[in-house]
């Protein structure tokens, strides 16, 4: 896989060069409330830049249906990537229409632009090869050079992350190489005891990853909405809460090759629990109650973990040497169900280990709670992306940015 450095070394002064970036943050209306996707890839433009290149950037936002929305436009991350910069950046209200060819024809050496939505194009997630193929021709058509640094879509075999590449002389950005470097160290030659601490809404989004797991992991820790899928396989009642009954043949399974593989499974003890889900807008006061997991009420639903767990979870994170972390361990976008997540972010940055925010919500959570970035080992900006890494899947994207 060809670097960017590779890349600088061969020149690019004057070139038009791709970057399939990911901007796909999240929106208030108009307002970015989470930069950290174009803070991540802003190194990559800025140093194609300084080298004279024409940068085109381009990315998904949200999941529009191959059509124009104005609710997904990339208008805003434009306007940030510019602010971030400290340069004007041009912005085409279309992919590879009339917009696109003019915005990128009128490029000088060192200027950058970025392209509308890639997915008000229904040929950018076609499932139809030809299809696709037929919009990455369009779009190869405004480029010399290719550059991958969208590690949050390298999991998508989608136009301009798996077509692409095929049409234009590629290379890998800095953040997909920094990615794949850090991935590795989760995979090949960890450093133990390895503490592996998965959270979220849906354990069978997680069902990859653990099965993947258990043949490499010490010790893995249970949270968020799918932990309750895991309290019913040990035959816990869990109330109103989050359940995949459908799920729990599985779990139970993956519980038992767990013990006779040594893994410990680390599960909630205590719970907060409240008859209804909070209200996210207003923030109003949910006033939760502490419960033991063997005491939950039939009409309350758990919605983070309690101190006792939290408690015990930093125990179990102080020895690492290597943790990875994907997924909340409550609602914590709400303060009344903030705690569990503030407490594992907590237990990471005490610890002495090489700590992986694996992406997603988590990443979003350690920003939106106010913890420094700089205290962890790594964000990661692809938290499917991560995941299926880690399962052991072969990743579209970087798979089409090998030689």
């Amino acid at each position: 896989m060809k670097t960017i450095d590779e890349l600088l070394d061969e020149g690019v002064a004057g070139k038009r060069v791709f970057v399939r970036a990911d901007l796909n943050v999240p929106l208030d209306g108009t307002t970015i409330t989470d930069d950290g996707r174009i803070r991540a890839v802003r190194p990559t433009v800025a140093r194609l830049a300084e080298a004279g290149a024409r940068v085109i950037v381009a990315s998904h936002l949200g999941r529009p249906k191959g059509a124009p929305d104005p609710v997904f436009s990339l208008a805003p991350a434009a306007a940030r990537l510019g602010e971030l910069l400290g340069a004007d950046v041009a912005f085409a209200t279309d992919t590879v229409g009339d917009s696109a060819k003019a915005v990128v024809g009128g490029l000088k050496d060192g200027q950058v632009a970025v392209l509308e939505n890639l997915r008000f194009n229904a040929g950018e997630t076609a499932k139809d090869d030809a299809e696709r193929g037929a919009f990455a021709d369009r779009l190869a058509g405004l480029a010399d050079l290719y550059v991958g640094d969208g590690f949050g879509a390298v999991h998508r075999k989608h136009a301009s992350v798996y077509d692409l590449p095929a049409r234009l002389p590629h290379a890998a950005g800095g953040l997909i190489a920094t990615e794949v470097g850090v991935l590795k160290k989760l995979t090949d030659d960890v450093e133990r005891p390895y503490a592996v601490v998965l959270g979220g809404a849906k354990v069978s989004d997680k069902l990859g990853v653990i099965d993947h797991l258990l043949e490499k992991a010490d010790r893995i820790l249970i949270g968020g909405g799918m932990a309750y899928t895991f309290l019913k396989a040990q035959g816990h009642e869990v109330g109103a809460s989050l359940l995949q009954e459908d799920q729990i043949p599985a779990v139970q399974e993956y519980l038992k090759r767990a013990d006779e593989r040594g893994v410990e499974f680390v599960l909630p003890i205590d719970v907060l629990v409240a008859p209804s889900f909070p209200d996210l807008k207003t923030k109003a006061p949910a006033n939760p109650t502490t419960v033991p997991v063997d005491a939950i009420p039939s009409d309350q639903m758990g919605l983070d973990s309690g101190p006792e767990t939290n408690r015990l979870y930093a125990s179990k994170l102080a020895d690492a040497t290597t943790v990875f972390w994907n997924g909340p361990m409550g609602v914590f976008e709400h303060p009344d169900y903030a705690e569990g997540t503030r407490a594992v972010a907590q237990a990471l940055i005490d610890s002495d280990a090489f700590t992986v925010v694996g992406g997603g919500d988590s990443a979003a959570a350690v920003r939106i709670l106010g913890f420094d970035e700089n205290a962890f080992g790594h964000i990661s900006t692809g938290g499917g992306a991560s995941l299926e890494y880690l399962e052991g899947k072969t990743l579209p994207g970087l798979a089409a940015l090998e030689d």
